[in-house]
Parts: structure tokens; C-alpha cells; sequence
């Protein structure tokens, strides 16, 4: 098939092109349309095929994954198709509802001929999708394979824009756990927070290739997940699968990622920091955590099963 699709999340787009498929990516220098093509952080497959909207109005599409709300007009504009009537179309649910969930409906929930795919239970718990098709496509990763080592008595964590989208990525529980011990900090726009937490100004890593940073933070002795309102941040799939124990807050669906034994999940910042100040004064506990974390990611959020689900929504939407 030819997809049409967007470049919004890297980590979980990463593993969508990893199928059989062409994908084309649109690129374009409109800031606001955010199509920013391939990947510069990413190793992506030469099937994923930047395009601009002129090239989309000749091109043979069979079906778009839509992302956003803006794309839905976006892929009508730029191929003189109607996304669900001249052109097949799924959606994909990666965040829970920005505003309250019990009062929070769906951009697509009057429509029935464009489903909404979620990417965890809890998020289509979440959401009021109405009328619309619904179904759940957990995420599924490459194996980096077995990286941890735990040489460096640290904990890591990965967010992005930690100070813009504060206690929504939970960066004051990730401050908080800093004050307390030893912490690394990856993601995009992480600078500012070393204003915030001076301690952290020379273990912040802004915007590293997702292959280099796996070995960096597989080299820390835990993983840390601070997340309080947002979709299963894929970063702690990636940390379990690397051999990194982790320590997850309460929220979302990072208690049905985590199953005992694999790390600690509380939503009582105390007890992470206890549990973190343990596994840093006892790395055997916290390499046989990590061995444990990794068996249940290769198992539940393996690439095999993901693309398997992609491609029966697929072709089923398609015809």
C-alpha cells in the first residue's frame, strides 16, 4: 500500500514505517502545517518518502493515517480528496483529552466513516468518540537490544519540553526526585530546566539521535517515568527494553505497562525516590528488575505484533 502520513511522533512513527508499505511524508516550510518529513533523529527506511503537497495531488494514495485535526483538512487540501469519502482514512489517538475527560468528545466523534485508532486502552477509556469507529493498536517497538549496564549510579529520564509543558510530563515530580538523587535528563527544548534545578545543568541532553541516546541512558542504574497526563510515553517501553528497571508515577496507562517485579509504579513520589535510593546502593536488585522489564516489553509491545495489527486495520480500511 502507499500511506500517506505525518511526521508527529518520531518514536512511534519510527516503528510504523518499519513495515511493507510505501509511506509518504509530506515536508513543507509553513511552520504551522508541522510537516517536517523525514526524521533527523531517527534511522527511518527508504520507504518513508518526503513529498510536498504539490507532488500529493498526482500521487497514488490508498489510504491516509491522520494524526491531528489539521490533517483531515490538510490531506483534503493537498490531494483534492475528501479523507473517509474519496479517500480511505484512519485516525490515531496518540494523547488522552486535553481538557476534562468525562466532558472531553472527540474532533471525529459525529463521523462513522473514519475510525479512531487508540494507542492504549486508557486513552480510549478517556476519550467520547461518539459515533465513530473505534479500536485500540498498543505500541510496539524495535528491540535496541539488551544495552543496560547500570555503571553510572543515576537515574535517567526522558521529556520533552519538560519546562513549557510542566506538571502535565510531571516535571516538578521530576524536579522533586532530583533534589533527591542523582538525575540525567534527555529529550527536546530540556534546557531551562537546569534554571530550575542547578544540580541538573551538566546531565541535560537536548534532542540526542535515539540510537546514541539509548546507550547513554542504558548506562544509568534505573529509568525514571514522571509523566502525570499524557499518553504511554513510548520512552518507557524503550527503557524496559533496554534492561532498564523503572520508576513509573501512577497515571495513564503506565500501571498496566508495568507488571510487578519489572520496576515500581506509585503514585506517591516518595516512594519512587525510596525505591530509587535502594536500586542506586544495590545494582544487582536493580539489573534483575531490568532483566524482568525487558522479558515483558519484548513480549506485549514487540514490532512483530504491531505492524501485524497495523496491517489488518490497513487493508480492511483500504478496501
Amino acid at each position: 500500500m502507499r500511506i500517506l502520513i505525518w511526521h508527529v511522533h518520531g518514536s512511534w512513527m519510527t516503528s510504523f514505517v518499519s513495515g511493507p508499505d510505501d509511506y509518504l511524508v509530506p515536508v513543507v516550510a509553513v511552520p504551522f502545517t508541522k510537516s517536517r518529513g523525514r526524521a533527523r533523529t531517527y534511522s527511518w527506511p527508504a520507504s518513508a518518502r518526503e513529498v510536498t503537497p504539490k507532488d500529493l495531488r498526482t500521487e497514488a494514495i490508498d489510504v491516509v493515517v491522520l494524526q491531528r485535526p489539521k490533517d483531515v483538512e490538510l490531506a483534503r487540501e493537498w490531494t483534492g480528496r475528501r479523507p473517509g469519502i474519496d479517500l480511505p482514512a484512519v485516525y490515531v489517538e496518540h494523547n488522552t483529552p486535553p481538557g476534562h475527560a468525562a466532558s472531553s468528545v472527540h474532533v471525529l466523534a459525529s463521523r462513522t466513516d473514519i475510525p479512531v485508532v487508540h494507542v492504549t486502552a486508557y486513552n480510549a477509556l478517556m476519550w467520547d468518540c461518539g459515533r465513530a469507529p473505534k479500536t485500540v493498536i498498543e505500541h510496539g517497538i524495535p528491540d535496541p537490544g539488551h544495552r543496560y549496564t547500570g555503571d553510572i549510579a543515576r537515574l535517567a529520564a526522558v521529556v520533552n519540553e519538560p519546562v513549557r509543558r510542566s506538571r502535565v510530563v510531571g516535571t516538578d515530580i521530576l524536579l522533586r526526585v532530583a533534589a533527591d538523587l542523582p538525575t540525567e535528563v534527555y529529550g527536546m527544548q530540556v534546557g531551562g530546566l537546569d534554571e530550575l534545578a542547578p544540580r541538573l545543568c551538566e546531565h541535560l541532553y537536548d534532542n540526542v539521535p535515539q540510537a546514541l541516546m539509548h546507550i547513554m541512558m542504558a548506562a544509568a542504574r534505573a529509568y525514571l517515568h514522571p509523566f502525570r497526563w499524557t499518553s504511554l510515553g513510548l520512552s518507557l517501553l524503550e527503557a524496559m527494553t533496554l534492561g532498564m528497571p523503572v520508576l513509573a508515577v501512577d497515571s495513564t496507562a503506565a500501571h498496566d505497562a508495568v507488571p510487578p517485579g519489572a520496576g515500581v509504579v506509585s503514585a506517591d513520589p516518595q516512594v519512587l525516590i525510596d525505591t530509587g535510593r535502594r536500586w542506586l546502593a544495590d545494582p544487582d536488585e536493580a539489573r534483575e528488575t531490568g532483566r524482568a522489564a525487558r522479558r515483558h516489553a519484548l513480549a506485549r509491545f514487540g514490532l512483530a505484533r504491531f505492524l501485524i495489527d497495523w496491517q489488518t486495520l490497513l487493508k480492511e480500511v483500504a478496501r
